[in-house]
């Protein structure tokens, strides 16, 4: 017994058909055909059964090898699909192959039908193998992003929890400090004692460690998570961060936005902001900028972010570098979003880094779609 065939024949002539099965039956083939001839037939057989194999003349009277392969592609099937006809000339044989038409061959030459067979079953199974390849690399790479979103997720609530605490701990307590100096200072200072002076040198000096020290604190939490973002979101949060920026680098920071009424999730907008960050980050070690201009728009179902500096540019290779760790971290934190980034640059023409986010992508996240089910 030979390999078994599952055979859908497109044929009109029952005398062709048999000397088509016979020529699969010769090269080893134990065929199980169907034979059809009409349009109507055609479909109702693709969906009724399951196929190895489709083999059609090119013109029948109530249909062709055109239409049959135009209802084939419709049904999205990885199989064969092989006209076998009489001479119909190159010139067609050629648009059939381009059509999506495996091979084509003729009935003077059916010796070619099984060899041909054999072939185009064989890259199938090859093309069937590298597609559950693909998608299973794509499963993995989601699965791997949906994990990196929720370890980022955990570090920015870590990144929150620390701030509230040394806010609300190392703050109370520093000012607690401050007021028992005050205290102190006024003590001393209703007393007549000549003495007194350089305890009240040593009183100033300490109010102004604890008046650097809180200043720190305040700086510490703000870079841990700044309270802006979850008090008053986005916008308020990004023009914040430009204005700092500006004043700690004397680089010139704008930031326009054009958006209302966007509702995004905390994990959302944080992955925003923090892509923001390491923007600003990158001018500052890298452009030698003195300018740099943020729009934030919504456009086409889309919400985009635009950053473009006036400093020296950036290498071609350093967008790509593996070792470009802030590059690919923006490029991860966009992706976990559905989005995209892009980077364009120029020496001494300035950077711009734009990146996409579908809005619909955000609501879907909003509603607890996507990620690894916890």
């Amino acid at each position: 017994m030979g390999k078994r065939l599952r055979l859908l024949l497109i044929e009109d002539s029952e005398a062709d058909a048999v000397l088509v099965k016979r020529a699969l039956c010769d090269h080893g083939y134990e065929v199980l055909s169907q034979r059809v001839q009409t349009e109507g037939e055609f479909r109702d057989h693709l969906k009724k059964a399951a196929w190895d194999l489709v083999i059609t003349d090119y013109s029948l009277p109530k249909f062709n090898a055109a239409d049959a392969l135009e209802v084939f592609q419709a049904h999205h099937l990885d199989l064969p699909f092989i006209i076998v006809s009489g001479t119909i000339g190159e010139e067609t044989a050629v648009a059939s192959m381009k059509a999506g038409a495996h091979d084509f061959i003729t009935k003077d030459r059916l010796a070619r039908l099984g060899p041909a067979v054999d072939r185009e079953l064989r890259e199938a199974v090859v093309r069937q193998e590298r597609r559950r390849a693909e998608e299973s690399l794509v499963e993995s790479n989601e699965r791997l992003r949906a994990l990196a979103a929720r370890l980022e997720n955990s570090r920015e609530e870590e990144r929150k929890r620390i701030a509230r605490d040394i806010h609300d701990d190392l703050g109370s307590a520093l000012t607690g400090l401050k007021m028992d100096l005050v205290w102190l200072r006024q003590s001393l200072a209703k007393l007549e004692n000549s003495d007194r002076g350089p305890i009240m040198e040593k009183i100033a000096a300490m109010g102004k460690l604890l008046d650097a020290t809180a200043n720190q604190t305040r700086r510490l939490c703000s870079e841990l998570r700044p309270g802006i973002l979850d008090d008053l979101g986005l916008v308020p949060a990004l023009e914040w961060q430009a204005q700092d920026f500006a004043r700690r680098t004397g680089v010139a920071c704008k930031v326009q936005a054009n958006v209302a009424g966007i509702d995004l999730q905390p994990e959302q907008t944080t992955a925003i902001f923090r892509v923001f960050q390491e923007i600003l980050t990158n001018v500052a070690r890298h452009a030698k900028a003195k300018h740099v201009s943020v729009t934030l728009d919504e456009e086409d179902g889309e919400l985009r972010l635009k950053a473009s500096d006036d400093g020296c540019g950036m290498a071609e290779k350093a967008a790509t570098a593996k070792r470009s760790l802030g590059l690919l971290g923006m490029r991860e934190r966009v992706m976990t979003l559905g989005g995209t980034i892009s980077f364009q640059s120029g020496s001494g023409k300035g950077t711009t880094v734009e990146l996409t986010i579908p809005l619909t992508t955000l609501k879907r996240e909003a509603m607890g779609q996507g990620g690894i089910p916890g």
